[in-house]
C-alpha cells in the first residue's frame, strides 16, 4: 500500500465522524458529506507527516469547511424573511434507526435540537458543536473563529445557555415517546380539543416549514389539530432523528413528516416538513428494509 492509498484509508476510517461533526453544523446531510469530501480533498494536498492526531487535524479542517459554508449560505439568505426551513431530517423505521445513521444521530440530535442550532450565528455553532458535543478545546477552536481563547469560550457557553433553554432532549424510552404521539393523534382524529391540550405542554412550539413558520401554546397548535388527522391519508409510524415520528401518506406518497419532542409525558415540540420537494428528496430506503 502506497502513501496516498494508506492516507484515504486512515481517512476512511474518521469519516463517519467528521458526516456527524458536519451534519451537526450544517443540518444537511447532502452539505455534510460536501464538506467531508471537500475535507479529504484538503488532508490529500497537505503535508500531514507532522500531525499527531489525525482524527482532531480533520475534524478542525471540517470545521473550518463547514464554518465558510454556513457564512456563505447567510449571505445568500436562502429562505425568504420570516419563512421557516427545516433542517434535513433522517428518517428510520420505527423499531430502530438504521446502522448507517447511527453515528449521525449519536447524543440525541434531534431535529428540535438542529432547529435551536440554526438560530446561533455561525461562528457560536462552531464553538458549541465542536467543544460541547465533539470535545475540541477552546485552544484548537479559537484559530478557527479569530477569536482569543477565553472568547471563544464565552461563543460556547452563549451557546449552550440557547441550547438548554429550548426543549431538545427528548424522554430517552422510545416507548413512552411513542405512546404520547399515538395518544396526540386519537385526540386528534377524534376532535377531542381539550385531550388534545392535556397532552401538550403549555409552551409547546410547532415549527412548519414555510410560511406558517412558527405557533407556540397548546391552545394554539391543538386549534390546527385538522392538519394532523386528515382521513384520506395513512399515518406511518417512523422515527425522525431517532425521535418518534409520524409520516404521512396520501396514494402511497409522502405529504407530510413530523418530528415529536416528549418531555415529562406531553409533547413539548412538534416540527412538521410538507414541501412536496423536500419529501420527494428524502430518502425513505430504510422504511422498506
Amino acid at each position: 500500500m502506497n502513501d496516498h492509498d494508506s492516507l484515504a484509508a486512515s481517512f476512511e476510517e474518521h469519516r463517519p465522524h467528521l458526516r456527524a461533526v458536519a451534519y451537526r453544523m450544517l443540518g444537511s446531510l447532502s452539505e455534510a458529506e460536501d464538506a467531508v469530501q471537500e475535507g479529504w480533498l484538503r488532508l490529500s494536498r497537505a503535508d500531514v507527516s507532522a500531525v499527531g492526531n489525525l482524527g482532531g487535524w480533520l475534524t478542525t479542517v471540517v470545521g473550518r469547511i463547514c464554518l465558510d459554508m454556513l457564512r456563505t449560505r447567510k449571505s445568500r439568505r436562502e429562505e425568504p424573511l420570516g419563512e421557516f426551513s427545516l433542517p434535513e431530517p433522517i428518517v428510520s423505521r420505527a423499531d430502530g434507526v438504521d446502522p448507517e445513521h447511527e453515528a449521525l444521530l449519536s447524543d440525541s440530535v434531534g431535529i428540535a435540537l438542529l432547529v435551536v442550532l440554526d438560530t446561533l450565528n455561525p461562528i457560536e455553532r462552531l464553538a458549541f458543536v465542536l467543544h460541547d458535543m465533539f470535545g475540541v478545546s477552546f485552544e484548537e477552536i479559537a484559530p478557527i473563529v479569530d477569536r482569543t481563547i477565553d472568547a471563544t469560550r464565552q461563543l460556547s457557553s452563549r451557546s449552550r445557555r440557547r441550547v438548554q433553554s429550548a426543549p431538545t432532549k427528548p424522554d430517552p424510552d422510545l416507548g413512552r415517546q411513542r405512546r404520547v404521539v399515538d395518544a396526540f393523534f386519537a385526540a386528534a382524529r377524534e376532535g377531542d380539543f381539550d385531550r388534545l391540550v392535556s397532552i401538550l405542554d403549555p409552551n409547546i412550539v410547532l415549527r412548519v416549514d414555510g410560511p406558517i413558520g412558527r405557533l407556540v401554546g397548546a391552545e394554539t397548535v391543538a386549534s390546527r389539530a385538522a392538519m394532523f388527522a386528515s382521513g384520506d391519508r395513512v399515518a406511518v409510524p417512523v422515527l425522525v432523528n431517532g425521535v418518534a415520528g409520524m409520516l404521512a401518506t396520501l396514494d402511497g406518497k409522502p405529504v407530510s413528516l413530523m418530528a415529536f419532542t416528549v418531555v415529562g409525558g406531553k409533547v413539548a415540540a412538534i416540527d412538521a416538513l410538507s414541501d412536496p420537494a423536500r419529501l420527494a428528496a428524502l430518502d425513505l430506503s430504510s422504511l422498506d428494509a
